[in-house]
């Protein structure tokens, strides 16, 4: 009885929620802290999977667009815990929400192909912080995606400038690119047509 009772509550939790997911979000924080050194909140982070049957197209070829986008949810959690910018924030009251990203598919990646995810902090303002993340198959090391993520700091009362400076006093804020100066421009263009809507 208590092995049907376990294998129905296992259904119902599937059933309701994307179990793998948190599953693969802690194992992944685990293994960083297990594995894996502190990092300084410029250095770049790196973590590892492999495309497979759940994330791939209705050709059955390669990955989905959409998982490119869920597979950069483990990597932005592995970076705040392995940069301490995480912890940072929550003991100032604070937290994080991807506020906005653009991505660029070079390639597609195909089914059964190991991949990594790098993550760096290109730059900050006063209220969020810009990653890029690369999408790279480990076969040919060829970057089949590049992900700009704008993260918004939510609820906190400092400038993330201060945040930065607790956890990494070293660190320089990188010069902003062209690249992604003109995303942000794109993303003030949309605000201000959206407002002309109202």
């Amino acid at each position: 009885m208590l092995c049907y009772c376990t294998v129905a509550a296992i259904a119902i939790l599937y059933v309701l929620f994307d179990v793998n997911y948190f599953i693969r979000i802690i194992l992944t924080i685990a293994w960083g802290r297990v594995f894996q050194n502190r990092k300084k909140i410029l250095e770049q982070t790196t973590i590892y999977g492999v495309c497979f049957t759940q994330d791939i197209d209705l050709v059955f070829k390669h990955m989905n667009n959409a998982r490119y986008l869920r597979e950069l949810d483990f990597a932005r959690f592995h970076y705040y815990d392995r940069t301490g910018l995480f912890s940072a924030i929550s003991a100032k009251g604070g937290g994080m929400v991807q506020g906005a990203c653009t991505s660029r598919y070079r390639r597609p990646l195909p089914i059964f192909t190991p991949y990594k995810i790098t993550t760096q902090l290109v730059y900050w303002d006063d209220k969020n912080f810009y990653l890029e993340h690369e999408l790279i198959s480990l076969s040919d090391n060829f970057i089949r995606a590049v992900i700009l993520s704008k993260q918004s700091v939510t609820n906190l009362k400092v400038p993330v400038s201060e945040i930065v400076a607790k956890v990494d006093p070293t660190a320089q804020k990188p010069e902003l690119s062209k690249e992604l100066q003109l995303w942000l421009d794109s993303m003030t263009e949309s605000s201000e047509k959206l407002k002309k809507k109202k």
